[in-house]
C-alpha cells in the first residue's frame, strides 16, 4: 500500500461501487424483499469502467510504449482477471448443471461455458468482463496516442469521433461489446492523463464536500429524478463517473477521510472477487439458512457470508493466481528480451562506431597539420598518436 502510484480513496471508491453491485442483486436471492430495494449497479459498474480507464492512464501513460512494457501490460491485466474469473464461471457453471438447484444467473450448456471462458459469455455480472478485456487490448493504441500525440493525431481523432457517434445513437447498457462503454473508459483515460498532469493543484475542504455531493447524486437521481433521465447509459453519465473518479483521485479533505478509510478501503481491496462470487455465496447461503432465520436477518446474514466468502477467494486465488502467472512471465521474458537486445545493441553499436569515425578523422586531420609544422625527424610527441589510440580504445569499450 506504500506505492507511491497507489491512490487510498480510489480504493475506498471501488469498495462502494463493488458494495452497490451486491445491493443490486439482494432481490435476486430473496424475490420478497426486491420490490423494496432501490437498485444503483449500472451505476456502479459505469463507475467501475471510468475508474479503469482512469487507472490504466494514471499507471502506464507516461511509461515509453516498448514491446516489452505492452506485453507486460496485457500479462498483468490478464493475470489480475482471468484465474478469479475462471473460477467463478467454473462455480456458476456447476450450480447451473444441478438438476432441481434452479440457480438464478445459470450458465445454460456446453457452449455457453465456453464462450464464458473465452471471455464472450454474458451471464449475470459476467457480462461486463469481456468490455473490460477488449478495453485492455485497446489501450496500447490510446497509449501511443498519449505518448505521441501529433504523430498519432489520426487515432485521437477515430476515438474521438466513436465517442462522439456513442453519443448520437445513445449508449445500449449491458452487453458484451466495448463500442457502447467505450465512453466510460476514454473519459475515464482522460482524467488519469489531467491528474499526472495536475499535480500542483491541492483541493480544499469545499472540493471534498462537492465531491462526496457528487458521489451521491450521481448514484441516486435516476431514483430521485426519474423524469429527468430514466436511463443511466449515456454519454452524460460516461462524463459524471469519469469528473467524479478524477475528483476522488485528488484525495480532496472530508472525501478521503471517507473513502480512505480502512473499512471502505478493505471492500476495495476484495471488490473484484466480491463482485464475481457475491451471487453464488448468497444464493448458497440462502439454501443453507433459509429454515433457521426471518427473512431479514437472512439478508444479513448471506451479505456477512458474502464478504468473507470474497476476502477468502481473494487471499486464496485471486492474488495467488495473479502472482503465479506474473512469476512464470518474468521467468520467461528473457527470452522476448534476448531476441530483441542484439538488434538495439547493434543499432547503438553503429551510431557509437560512427561517432568513433568521424572523431578519428578528425584527429588524423589536426594530427597530420601539426606534422608538417615539425621537423621531419623530430619524434612524435606524447598525445598526437597516442592520444587517438587511446581515444579509439576508450570508444570501442563504451560501445
Amino acid at each position: 500500500m506504500s506505492r507511491p502510484d497507489y491512490i487510498p480513496s480510489l480504493d475506498g471508491l471501488r469498495g462502494v461501487a463493488a458494495l452497490l453491485v451486491v445491493g443490486a442483486h439482494v432481490g435476486l436471492i430473496f424475490p420478497i424483499t426486491a420490490p423494496h430495494l432501490v437498485t444503483m449497479g449500472d451505476e456502479a459498474v459505469g463507475l467501475f469502467f471510468a475508474l479503469s480507464g482512469f487507472l490504466m492512464a494514471h499507471l502506464y501513460g507516461s511509461r515509453p510504449v516498448t514491446r516489452e512494457n505492452v506485453l507486460d501490460f496485457l500479462v498483468s491485466r490478464f493475470a489480475r482477471i482471468y484465474p478469479v474469473y475462471l473460477t467463478a464461471v467454473v462455480l456458476v457453471a456447476m450450480l447451473s448443471s444441478m438438476q432441481n438447484l434452479d440457480f438464478v444467473q445459470p450458465i445454460a450448456g456446453g457452449t455457453d461455458f465456453v464462450r464464458h471462458v473465452f471471455l464472450l459469455g454474458s451471464s449475470g455480472v459476467f457480462w461486463s468482463i469481456p468490455p473490460e478485456i477488449q478495453f485492455y487490448l485497446l489501450f496500447p493504441v490510446l497509449w501511443l496516442c498519449l505518448a505521441q500525440p501529433h504523430r498519432y493525431s489520426g487515432m485521437i481523432v477515430g476515438l474521438t469521433v466513436a465517442v462522439v457517434v456513442d453519443g448520437l445513437v445513445e449508449l445500449p447498457g449491458p452487453g458484451i461489446v466495448l463500442v457502447s462503454k467505450l465512453p466510460y473508459f476514454l473519459f475515464g483515460a482522460v482524467a488519469g492523463i489531467m491528474h499526472s498532469h495536475w499535480n500542483s493543484w491541492v483541493p480544499s475542504v469545499l472540493t471534498g464536500i462537492s465531491t462526496l455531493f457528487l458521489l451521491a447524486v450521481f448514484f441516486t437521481y435516476r431514483h430521485i429524478l426519474p423524469g429527468f433521465s430514466p436511463e443511466f447509459w449515456s454519454l452524460q453519465s460516461a462524463v459524471a463517473a469519469a469528473v467524479i473518479v478524477g475528483l476522488v483521485a485528488r484525495q480532496p479533505p472530508i472525501a478521503a477521510r471517507v473513502l480512505a478509510a480502512a473499512p471502505v478501503r478493505f471492500f476495495g481491496k476484495i471488490s473484484f472477487s466480491l463482485y464475481l462470487f457475491h451471487v453464488p455465496i448468497m444464493f448458497l447461503a440462502r439454501l443453507t439458512f433459509d429454515a433457521l432465520m426471518p427473512e431479514p436477518a437472512l439478508i444479513a446474514v448471506t451479505l456477512c457470508v458474502a464478504v468473507i466468502g470474497a476476502w477468502f477467494t481473494h487471499e486464496t486465488i485471486e492474488v495467488p493466481g495473479r502472482r503465479l502467472l506474473v512469476l512464470i512471465w518474468q521467468d520467461n521474458r528473457w527470452r522476448l528480451v534476448s531476441r530483441e537486445t542484439p538488434a538495439n545493441q547493434m543499432d547503438r553499436a553503429i551510431l557509437d562506431l560512427q561517432e568513433i569515425e568521424k572523431r578519428m578523422l578528425s584527429d588524423v586531420t589536426s594530427a597530420t597539420a601539426d606534422q608538417r609544422q615539425i621537423s621531419a625527424t623530430a619524434e612524435p610527441r606524447d598525445g598526437a598518436d597516442g592520444t587517438v589510440i587511446q581515444d579509439d580504445r576508450d570508444e570501442k569499450l563504451r560501445a
